[in-house]
C-alpha cells in the first residue's frame, strides 16, 4: 500500500463524485474540490457558515452544502433538484434549479430513514404519518408526479428501502416490533416477515447488490437471510459467544510495540514522525474451540448495546459481513453461498466501520487507531498508516474503482492507494 498527504477536513465531510474523478472536502466554511488523482485543487469556494452536511449531483458536476445553523442550502453549480427538509420535519421542499419552481410535500415523518430513492434516480419513496397512521408516497423525480400513495402495514415506520434495482421497497416497523413488509413499485404487499413477538425487534437491513437477498439483523443477535422469490427465510446466522465451527477461520490481532535504541531517534522523529512508536499488529490464527469477547450491555439505558448493528454484502453477493453490538471487537464474516460462517476477526478494540470493496471481495475495516485491515478469501493484514502525527483511522470508504481507500480521523483525511497486485 501507498499513503497520501495528510489534508484537513471538518465534521467528517468528505466524499468522492459519482465518476471518481474529483474529492471533495469541507474545512468549516470552505469547500475544496481536489482532482482525485493529483489533488491539486481544482476548485475552492467560500460559504456563508461552516457546513454540516454536503452531496455530490449523481452526473459529479455539482455541490449542495447544508448549513443547519442558518438554515441555508448553497449548490454550485447545483443539480436539477434539491430536497431539503424544513425544520421539525413538516415538509419537504423541492426546488427544481431548471425551471425555478417550487413544489412541497407534507407530513415527512421523522425516522432512521424515511425518505430513499430507487439506483437509477427515477423514482422516490417518502415515510408520511397522518392521523397516527404511516402512509408510503411514492413520486416520479422526472416531473414529482405522485405514481403512489397507500398506507403502511407498520405501527411505526422505522425506515425504508429499495431494492437495488428498484422493484421492491422494504419498510420496517420500529424496534418495539419485529415486522418487515415488501412492497412492489405500485404499491402492491408481496410479503410481511416476522421472526418473533413480544421483544426488541429489526435493527439493521441491507440487500443483496442482485436484488436477490435481503439481510435482516435483529437485537435477538441474529441474521435472518429473506430471498426474493417467496420472501421467506432460507437461514439465520447466529453470533455464539465460543466458536466451534471447524469450516471458520479466527484470526485475532496480536499487538507488539516495537523496541527503539537510542541510536534510532532524532529531534525530527520526537517531534514529528510517530512511525517508531507506534504499535504493530499482526493476525494469528486462533485454535478452536475460540472465545469472542462479550461485553454485558445496560439494561436500564435506552438503545441497549446488543444486536446486530451493521450489515454489508460484498459486491459478488457471496459474502456478508456483520457487526453484533455486544461482540463490537469481533467482525463476523459469512459465506452466503454455502450458508455458514467463513471468518471472524477479532480485533484489540471496537470496530468502527467497515466497507467492501465495490468489485472485488475485499473488506476494508478500521478501529479507531492508527491502522487500516483488510479481509479477503486469501486472508488478513493489518497495516500501519505511515503519515505524520497521530492519524487515527475513525472512518473510510473505497473508491468507485476499488483503487484506492479515503481514510478519515478527526480532523483530516488521507488516501490509501492499493498495490496493482492487491488489486488482482
Amino acid at each position: 500500500m501507498n499513503f497520501s498527504e495528510v489534508f484537513k477536513q471538518s465534521n467528517q465531510l468528505c466524499k468522492v463524485s459519482p465518476d471518481g474523478k474529483y474529492l471533495a472536502t469541507c474545512v468549516q466554511y470552505r469547500l475544496v474540490v481536489r482532482d482525485f488523482n493529483s489533488l491539486q485543487i481544482a476548485h475552492l469556494y467560500t460559504c456563508l457558515d461552516p457546513v454540516m452536511h454536503m452531496e455530490w449531483s449523481s452526473d459529479s458536476l455539482f455541490i449542495l452544502c447544508a448549513m443547519y445553523k442558518r438554515g441555508l442550502v448553497q449548490v454550485r453549480q447545483a443539480a436539477h433538484c434539491v430536497l431539503p427538509r424544513r425544520t421539525h420535519d413538516l415538509r419537504v421542499t423541492v426546488w427544481s434549479l431548471c425551471t425555478k419552481s417550487v413544489s412541497y410535500i407534507k407530513y415527512p415523518k421523522a425516522c432512521q430513514k424515511g425518505m430513499d430513492f430507487t439506483a437509477d434516480g427515477r423514482y422516490m419513496a417518502l415515510a408520511e404519518r397522518r392521523e397516527c397512521k404511516d402512509y408510503i408516497s411514492v413520486f416520479v423525480c422526472d416531473n414529482w408526479h405522485l405514481l403512489r400513495h397507500f398506507e403502511s402495514e407498520t405501527q411505526n415506520l422505522a425506515g425504508l428501502e429499495w431494492s437495488p434495482n428498484g422493484c421492491v421497497l422494504a419498510v420496517w416497523d420500529s424496534c418495539l416490533e419485529y415486522k418487515i413488509i415488501l412492497y412492489s413499485l405500485d404499491g402492491r404487499l408481496l410479503s410481511s416477515y416476522s421472526a418473533y413477538e413480544w421483544s426488541l425487534g429489526i435493527k439493521s437491513v441491507a440487500w443483496s447488490p442482485s436484488s436477490q437477498f435481503l439481510a435482516v439483523g435483529s437485537y435477538d443477535e441474529k441474521v435472518r437471510i429473506l430471498n426474493h422469490i417467496t420472501w421467506k427465510k432460507i437461514t439465520e446466522f447466529e453470533h455464539p459467544t465460543t466458536i466451534i465451527n471447524a469450516k471458520a477461520v479466527v484470526f485475532k490481532e496480536v499487538e507488539k510495540r516495537p523496541v527503539v535504541g537510542s541510536e534510532d531517534l532524532s529531534i525530527h522523529q520526537l517531534t514529528v514522525d510517530n512511525s517508531l512508536f507506534s504499535t504493530q499488529s499482526k493476525y494469528e490464527i486462533t485454535q478452536l474451540p475460540a472465545q469472542v469477547p462479550v461485553i454485558k450491555p445496560d439494561p436500564d439505558r435506552a438503545n441497549p448495546k446488543i444486536g446486530i448493528s451493521a450489515l454489508a454484502i460484498s459486491a459478488d453477493n457471496r459474502y456478508l459481513a456483520t457487526k453484533n453490538d455486544n461482540m463490537p471487537q469481533s467482525l463476523w464474516v459469512w459465506d452466503m453461498l454455502r450458508l455458514s460462517l467463513l471468518a471472524v476477526l477479532v480485533q484489540t478494540a471496537p470496530v468502527r466501520c467497515f466497507v467492501w470493496d465495490p468489485h472485488r471481495p475485499r473488506l476494508a475495516l478500521c478501529t479507531g487507531n492508527t491502522k487500516v485491515y483488510l479481509w479477503s478469501p486469501a486472508g488478513c493484514v493489518s497495516v500501519n498508516a505511515p503519515v505524520e502525527g497521530s492519524f487515527q483511522v475513525q472512518s473510510l470508504f473505497w473508491h468507485c474503482s476499488g483503487s484506492s481507500l479515503v481514510l478519515l480521523s478527526k480532523e483530516h483525511i488521507c488516501l490509501c492507494y492499493m498495490e496493482a497486485e492487491e488489486e488482482k
